[in-house]
């Protein structure tokens, strides 16, 4: 089968993604992921995409598309694949299902984690992090053991820039101009499917294993 997984920065998805792959076995991919892939390949999609990014640069969409394209014709990519970040706008929707298509492939399920605004912003700003050692803790789910000190290496842990409130809005509001042209497009096409990020992370797996299974 060959899935979509959607949702705004700290739903989850990176986490379900993960399980999926591991219980469908199939492989979960990023755009990151591709990016790094082609560019350590020294692929000729690589290669453009690094002249993009070493000049601080978005990387166009067509160039983006044609290292999917690549990706998904790897051996591993043939009896499915879950794509994790991609598309990111209804463009780059319609010319990956022109390149699927091309192959004799198609999007069978788009699962969009929907979670709300205010839930996402508590989530985000409640991480913090140990500037020294990068270790990653959460003051809800996974606190450090004494109170504003790494675990790991006994330095002050901090809340990232990124990470404050207002920035975080700012995001989710990137996200969403760019999202909801691409959710209401698999809407569309009977593709889409949402489950609530807000509920544990099994019962979120549950869930989108439901649609799964429903449609295989």
């Amino acid at each position: 089968m060959n899935m979509i997984i959607m949702g705004p920065p700290g739903s989850g998805k990176g986490t379900q993604a993960s399980r999926i792959a591991e219980v469908y076995g199939v492989p979960a991919v990023s755009t990151g992921d591709m990016l790094r892939e082609a560019i350590s390949n020294g692929t000729q999609r690589g290669l453009e995409a690094k002249a993009f990014m070493d000049k601080g640069e978005l990387v166009p969409d067509q160039v983006v598309i044609d290292i999917v394209k690549e990706r998904l014709a790897e051996a591993d990519a043939q009896q499915g694949f879950l794509l994790d970040g991609f598309p990111r706008s209804a463009v780059q929707a319609e010319s990956l299902g022109e390149t699927l298509a091309g192959a004799g492939k198609k999007i069978d399920l788009v699962i969009n984690v929907a979670v709300p605004d205010d839930e996402i912003i508590r989530r985000l700003s409640r991480r913090r992090v140990c500037p020294k050692c990068n270790a990653v803790y959460h003051l809800d789910h996974q606190p450090p053991k004494v109170a504003g000190m790494c675990d790991k290496c006994g330095a002050d842990v901090v809340q990232r820039n990124d990470d404050n409130e207002t920035t975080i809005a700012h995001r989710l509001e990137v996200y969403r101009q760019n999202s909801e042209p691409l959710i209401e497009y698999y809407r569309n096409m009977g593709l889409l499917v949402e489950v609530p990020g807000t509920k544990t992370i099994d019962e979120v797996f549950g869930e989108i294993r439901a649609h799964i299974e429903g449609k295989l």
